[in-house]
């Protein structure tokens, strides 16, 4: 017990073992030296009679002896000592110091073969084994001196946060696997990025550079087109990603039970045609609303975060009316966004008296025709100018050409028609081909979302490029149809921004797998906290002016601290996977570095073969089919009134 009283007892002890050696030690000096005492004149008969019987004790029977046993009361009087600790002895120094004292203590014996008189070897002799003993005496308080905690040793405390990963391949038919390595304890070790069930859908984050398309994205796209699955594939910088697509699919066609086909969907280089708006897909008038909602949100995003306001929804309203007319109309012949978007620019006593003649939209034109009949010009204005200005932007003989086209479907999982259908962004026309792209996704996943299709994965490079409505309820619905969904994202706020706030936390949190890139602010934060903690090691020292304590303790702390992900090096990620009831994984969480063979993926790409060339197309053709459109409009308008005289009511 550490109570003043046992200390003091244990420093008495400690000093006298000390004093017990010194004595020793002075003893022998008397003994050996005796003839040196006696010319100083510093015997005495009394003294000798009683040092004579301690002369017979076995310790002075031999010099070494004696030294030894002096040496070991001194060392026994040392080990109990708590000297003040200090970081800046070094153990190098302490060495030296005993080294060379046990050297000068043990080998003093040399001088009693000089030829010189007794008191002159008698006093080189002490002292010599004296400075040797005292030196020894401060090597091994030194020793007990040094501080052995290394408090510095790892200023960024990476090894004190490292933790156990997932080091076996777990893989199924429908898994994605990522080979990696990571450190635990200082140590490099192998392992595996196991998404097992990629239907809970994967979030990819990752700043621009951070490696998202190189370490995953493309890895995604070939381990599933191995394993048979359809896809779609949004191609933001087309055709990075379309390119991985072809050349995967030539190689592993084998694996499919039925061949698939792939499309591209390229408004700058025009390979195939599709019409988003296919009548045979649009079963009833909520398909054209949402068609028309995600269309018209896609061009002005800033109306995301004011759905439900009048001046918002009454555009929707008419562009939903617009398509439903064109549908219904000669069974949908004519139905196609150029079609809608040049029907919008008619005048509106013709375009009104046109839409009247459908009932099914009548309550939706109700607001519009009654504005008009009651001469609120401005007001209808606010409602129909918005729609038509936006709309405006599309206006292109290229955009009109492959959008009133019909090459192929959009039902890519048909188990007996699968596709791989790559759609092309343009990042310097991003906004008027991303509204467009927003309408051929929204029509593709209600196709996909259904029961008895095949596995498929929708695949979406630079999300917030896009505007896809209720996407957390396809997460959330689309795992039981084996619809992968792989969402790929910079940063949450600019999901937040794109988005609202509401839908992006949805949105992020529901993901069931996520692997992050650097990314930093509230995602690193956010990331951070759904990792969760790991038991840290801690230590701390306190040295005063008697003494030193140092004290370890253990302490729950985040496993990836945010300021760690905002660090993280390209090809290095963060994250968590989500497991099957039947195939569990305990590690889930991981930190490590994605490991890409860059020669042989490099040789791959060298021996890519390039998207094929579909179809040439000419500054005519798009003209011709540019003008056929607006004539199929006027044809519509003479012919549907002009004879019963429509216009004029």
């Amino acid at each position: 017990m550490q109570t003043g009283e046992n200390e003091q007892a244990l420093r008495k002890i400690m000093d006298f073992t000390r004093y017990l050696g010194i004595l020793v030690l002075i003893l022998h000096f008397y003994f050996g030296c005796y003839c040196a005492f006696t010319q100083l004149h510093l015997t005495y008969p009394i003294i000798d009679r009683v040092l004579g019987n301690i002369y017979k004790l076995p310790i002075f029977k031999s010099t070494l002896r004696a030294k030894s046993v002096a040496i070991l009361f001194l060392i026994a009087s040392l080990i109990g000592s708590k000297g003040k600790k200090d970081e800046k002895i070094r153990s190098r120094t302490a060495i030296v110091y005993l080294v060379l004292g046990l050297s000068l203590y043990y080998t003093s014996g040399i001088f009693f073969s000089l030829r010189l008189s007794n008191l002159t070897i008698g006093i080189i002799y002490m002292a010599v084994t004296s400075i040797g003993f005292l030196l020894f005496i401060s090597g091994v308080s030194l020793l007990f001196r040094i501080l052995n905690v290394k408090l510095h040793g790892d200023i960024f405390n990476k090894e004190n946060e490292t933790f156990p990963q997932e080091e076996r391949k777990l893989e199924n038919e429908y898994s994605v696997n990522l080979p990696a390595e990571y450190y635990l304890k200082g140590k490099k070790r192998n392992s595996w990025i196991n998404i097992i069930n990629p239907f809970r859908s994967l979030l990819v984050l990752g700043s621009p550079g951070a490696g998202k398309s190189y370490f995953v994205i493309r890895h995604i796209i070939t381990q599933h087109i191995k394993k048979g699955f359809s896809m779609l594939i949004y191609d933001f910088k087309f055709d990075d990603l379309s390119v991985i697509a072809y050349n995967a699919l030539l190689k592993y066609v084998a694996n499919y039970k039925v061949k698939p086909s792939i499309w591209f969907i390229d408004f700058d280089n025009i390979k195939h045609r599709c019409n988003p708006l296919d009548p045979g897909s649009m079963e009833d008038i909520t398909d054209a609303m949402e068609s028309a909602r995600t269309f018209m949100l896609g061009l002005n995003r800033e109306w995301i975060k004011k759905q439900g306001d009048f001046f918002v929804e009454s555009p929707i309203n008419f562009v939903t009316a617009l398509i439903w007319f064109l549908k219904k109309y000669q069974g949908g012949k004519y139905c196609t966004l150029p079609h809608a978007i040049e029907l919008a620019q008619v005048d509106y006593k013709y375009l009104f008296a046109l839409l009247k003649s459908e009932p099914e939209i009548e309550v939706l034109i109700n607001p519009f025709i009654s504005a008009w009949q009651n001469e609120a010009y401005d007001q209808l204005e606010g409602q129909v100018a918005s729609a038509k200005i936006s709309m405006a932007r599309l206006v292109s003989p290229a955009l009109y050409y492959v959008l009133s086209g019909n090459d192929f479907n959009l039902d890519l999982n048909n188990p007996e028609d699968p596709k791989i259908i790559c759609m092309g962004n343009n990042p310097m026309k991003q906004q008027v081909y991303g509204a467009v792209l927003s309408l051929y996704i929204s029509r593709t996943i209600k196709l996909v979302n259904q029961k008895n299709k095949l596995k498929s994965n929708l695949v979406f490079d630079e999300f917030p490029t896009i505007y896809f409505n209720n996407m957390d309820s396809l997460i959330a619905t689309a795992r039981s149809n084996k619809v992968a969904t792989t969402l790929a994202v910079q940063d949450y706020s600019q999901l937040k921004k794109d988005y609202g706030r509401e839908q992006a936390e949805v949105i992020m949190n529901i993901v069931g797998n996520i692997i992050s890139g650097q990314v930093t602010g509230d995602t690193a934060k956010q990331l951070s906290e759904r990792f969760g903690k790991i038991m840290q090691e801690r230590q701390s020292i306190t040295i005063n002016s008697q003494d030193t304590s140092v004290s370890k303790s253990t302490q729950l702390d985040f496993a990836v601290p945010s300021s760690k992900i905002s660090t993280l090096s390209s090809g290095e990620f963060v994250g968590l996977v989500a497991d099957n009831p039947d195939e569990r994984i305990d590690l889930k969480v991981f930190h490590n570095t994605i490991v890409n063979d860059h020669q042989a993926l490099k040789a791959e790409e060298d021996n890519y073969k390039k998207t094929p060339e579909i179809r040439k197309t000419d500054s005519d053709m798009l003209m011709a089919n540019y003008l056929s459109i607006k004539n199929d409009i006027q044809n519509i308008i003479l012919q549907e009134l002009a004879p019963t005289d429509k216009v004029e009511e």
